[in-house]
């Protein structure tokens, strides 16, 4: 038992490691992160064409092209994303999600996080920004954007699955922390 948590642990680790500074350092990775964030909003646009309307309306996203997660009973996600205000690029968000409870497997998925008012967006700027237990997760397909509403915190989150298989059923939370 202490060997399976343990490497469910490792995987948690090894999960939010891969993205520990919330900007990329070089202007590659920025140019990289910057074209898989249009990507990733295209293609979940293309999904759904009400999403596309959702974002034009609101005050921002973050954009997270490329988020892995995995586990084995403690499970762990990881990723870097773009904020955009008023559709304009302001900065990078890091996003970290721990997780315990019965869960296998690993996975990579696109997420956008809608912040419907200044109020959100400013929120999510000021410091570390709890997504987890306020919003659950919508997956992209046609129609989905117009039967969405925000939470009380003027929230919204849509995934794109991947690639890759994860049975989850866990206490889960996201955190996303902003870098100018």
């Amino acid at each position: 038992m202490l060997r399976m948590l343990g490497l469910g642990l490792f995987v948690a680790l090894a999960g939010a490691a891969g993205c520990a500074s919330t900007a990329p350092k070089t202007t590659e990775q920025r140019a990289t992160l910057d074209t898989d964030a249009q990507s990733a909003v295209a293609e979940m646009t293309a999904a759904d064409s009400d999403l596309k309307s959702m974002l034009d309306q609101a005050a921002g996203y973050v954009v997270f092209p490329n988020i892995r997660q995995g586990g084995f009973i403690v499970g762990g996600a990881g990723g870097r994303g773009v904020l955009y205000e008023h559709g304009k690029q302001v900065g990078y968000a890091q996003l970290s999600q721990a997780s315990v409870g019965a869960q296998l497997g690993g996975q990579s998925y696109a997420e956008i996080v809608v912040l419907r008012d200044q109020a959100a967006v400013d929120r999510m700027k000021s410091k570390e920004f709890d997504v987890g237990g306020q919003a659950s997760a919508i997956a992209v397909k046609a129609g989905a954007a117009a039967s969405t509403s925000f939470t009380d915190d003027g929230i919204a989150v849509f995934v794109n699955p991947k690639k890759g298989a994860m049975i989850n059923v866990s206490l889960t939370g996201q955190r996303v922390k902003y870098s100018g």
